[in-house]
């Protein structure tokens, strides 16, 4: 479920090897937050344990302990990893050729199917975080704020079209963000993560409401 990086090793070679320390500690890090994404998956964030992530990762409980202080500190790093270059894909996209409206059904797109393409990665960062305590709640506000950053780009952009349309408080921005996430948890529990894309009219109705005013949104349906 992490990200890997072309130069670090998926898996190291057993004895003495001769690789650079630094690539050693990137490959078990690595390792240890694709595990602890899929313990998650297979237990629920309460239910996996430390054993299972090390197992998973196929290093040692010492190694563990070198990189994380516990699991919840371990399970933060892989959100945080995961949540970074989903945003990543959707700040690319609404960065990409086009008019407001264009860019903002491409970052809807980017966000819906990058979750459809890892069903189990879906469930883990958006419904399992809840139950990983203060501090993972915390960072879910934290990249919902990088989100609401986003949309307040397209809404300048947007308001050079639509200046009847006022501009909202910044809050706002911020709760539709988590309404966002609302709609797809539902989704996800209702009928599983492969059926996100669906929602694509659901999730644009509801932004260009704010960016732009509800006859916009519905006249881009």
């Amino acid at each position: 479920m992490a990200t890997e990086h072309p130069h670090i090793p998926r898996r190291l070679p057993r004895g003495s090897h001769g690789l650079d320390p630094a690539l050693v500690a990137a490959s078990q890090r690595g390792r240890l937050l694709e595990a602890v994404g899929r313990a998650v998956a297979d237990k629920g964030y309460a239910g996996a344990t430390i054993d299972d992530i090390v197992r998973g990762a196929g290093v040692s409980k010492k190694t563990f302990y070198e990189h994380f202080r516990d699991k919840q500190d371990c399970f933060i790093a892989a959100y945080q990893a995961a949540g970074g270059e989903l945003f990543e894909r959707v700040r690319a996209a609404q960065d990409g050729p086009g008019d407001w409206l264009g860019r903002t059904r491409a970052g809807i797109q980017a966000y819906l199917r990058w979750l459809a393409g890892d069903p189990a990665l879906a469930r883990v960062f958006l419904i399992e975080v809840a139950a990983a305590g203060p501090r993972a709640a915390e960072c879910r506000e934290r990249m919902r704020d990088r989100y609401a950053e986003l949309m307040r780009r397209l809404r300048r952009d947007a308001r050079r079209e639509h200046p009847e349309t006022p501009d909202p408080p910044d809050e706002i921005f911020h709760a539709v963000v988590a309404a966002v996430d609302d709609l797809v948890v539902r989704r996800i529990r209702e009928s599983g993560a492969e059926t996100l894309p669906g929602l694509e009219p659901v999730l644009l109705w509801l932004e260009l409401a704010l960016l732009a005013g509800p006859a916009a949104a519905a006249a881009a349906r």
